[in-house]
């Protein structure tokens, strides 16, 4: 990585080696967590570890370090093999507040103050495919905002299929590769009649999840069938700046979640706000047409319908939808745990909808961008 800090000094005491930074900063590391990630113990064609904990001894102690050319070198007590650590490997996994762009959340709460065409990525799939650093930065704000947008896709069968490519792998559900969204006489899903649909996220009842969705306007209505779209991380936050009481309910109560068709039988438990280990938000699950009957006892039935109904009051209110109307040939991808989405009815009758739609896995999207960065960065080009 070419902007990498460069390392102005650095110190060690037994149980602590201390960095600091030409720029200013000091990172402190202890003599465990080095040890344990002694770069000899990774084999070195695949960067998999190479010992178990158990084979890390349980109090190293830091004999010294000095600086070498690229990086620190340092040396344990009772131990003869010292060990040198890359000074971008450090810069990476080590200084504090380094962070991959792609996982910096960038919320937007107020959706009716924004605009589609202003204020998320747009480009076409022949843009991304000619230059990478402009897929790198669609990526990344597609990642970062939760939504991003493409342009000059043809209207054509196969069209979305050949560019998501550009931005990860599909995923193959029951409705296969692809699921065409557009009304239909006796409809296994309410997304395929005229029907407005309120803000939702998709399969919540699928295990996993899928993680991003991509829909393409094939033949837009010239009457209703808007697009709605909310940032649902933000909605969460603003649940718990607001009624936390609330927010502790629907983060800890499993709610389940239930699709029948002809040919499936699906069926998962999850809260409508998911929290990672550490107690922030990383998902929302919200799908009021796919709830099935919760558990009918519990003292605390009444309390968690009552969070319940706050948090669908919340996406009702328009201050906080983005509402657009996607043209023909455009493409819109956004992340199914993150974004809510809905539509306003139409009437196919008079004027036909269609759009193609296709999950991504989420692994994929990141893994795209990271792989993207890593070869512009080798190539002196991030």
């Amino acid at each position: 990585m070419h902007d990498t800090p460069a390392i102005a000094a650095v110190s060690a005491a037994p149980e602590r080696l201390t960095i600091r930074w030409a720029d200013g900063a000091v990172t402190e590391l202890s003599s465990l967590w080095l040890r344990d990630n002694r770069p000899d113990d990774r084999d070195a064609h695949s960067g998999q570890r190479l010992v178990d904990i158990v084979d890390v001894p349980e109090s190293p102690r830091l004999l010294g370090a000095t600086l070498a050319p690229e990086g620190i070198r340092v040396e344990w007590v009772g131990e003869q093999r010292p060990a040198v650590f890359n000074k971008e490997w450090l810069a990476r996994y080590a200084r504090a507040g380094a962070r991959d762009a792609e996982l910096t959340v960038r919320p937007w709460l107020e959706g009716a103050t924004l605009e589609a065409a202003r204020d998320f990525a747009w480009a076409s799939p022949e843009r991304l495919r000619a230059d990478p650093r402009l897929r790198l930065a669609w990526l990344t704000r597609l990642l970062q905002q939760g939504l991003a947008f493409l342009d000059e896709v043809p209207a054509e069968d196969g069209a979305l299929l050949a560019a998501m490519p550009l931005v990860g792998r599909v995923l193959e559900t029951n409705y296969g590769l692809t699921f065409d969204v557009r009304s239909v006489a006796q409809p296994e899903n309410l997304a395929y009649s005229d029907l407005g649909l309120g803000l939702h996220t998709d399969n919540p009842y699928r295990e996993p999840v899928p993680g991003f969705q991509a829909l393409h306007a094939l033949v837009p209505s010239r009457e209703g069938g808007e697009s709605l779209f909310a940032d649902g991380l933000a909605l969460a936050a603003h649940l718990r700046d607001t009624a936390a009481a609330d927010f502790a309910l629907l983060s800890t109560t499993p709610v389940p979640f239930r699709y029948r068709s002809q040919d499936a039988e699906l069926y998962a438990e999850r809260p409508l706000i998911q929290l990672a280990a550490r107690g922030e938000i990383v998902a929302v699950h919200y799908n009021n047409r796919s709830v099935a009957p919760l558990p009918p006892g519990g003292a605390g039935l009444a309390a968690f319908y009552g969070a319940y109904r706050r948090f669908a009051a919340l996406l009702r209110e328009p201050r906080f939808q983005l509402r657009t109307r996607l043209p023909a040939g455009s493409l819109v991808v956004f992340d199914n745990q993150r974004i809510l989405h809905g539509r306003t009815a139409f009437a196919s009758a008079r004027h036909p909808r269609h759009l193609r739609g296709c999950y991504l896995t989420r692994d994929s999207v990141y893994s795209e961008t990271r792989v993207l960065r890593r070869e512009l960065a080798a190539a002196g080009s991030a």
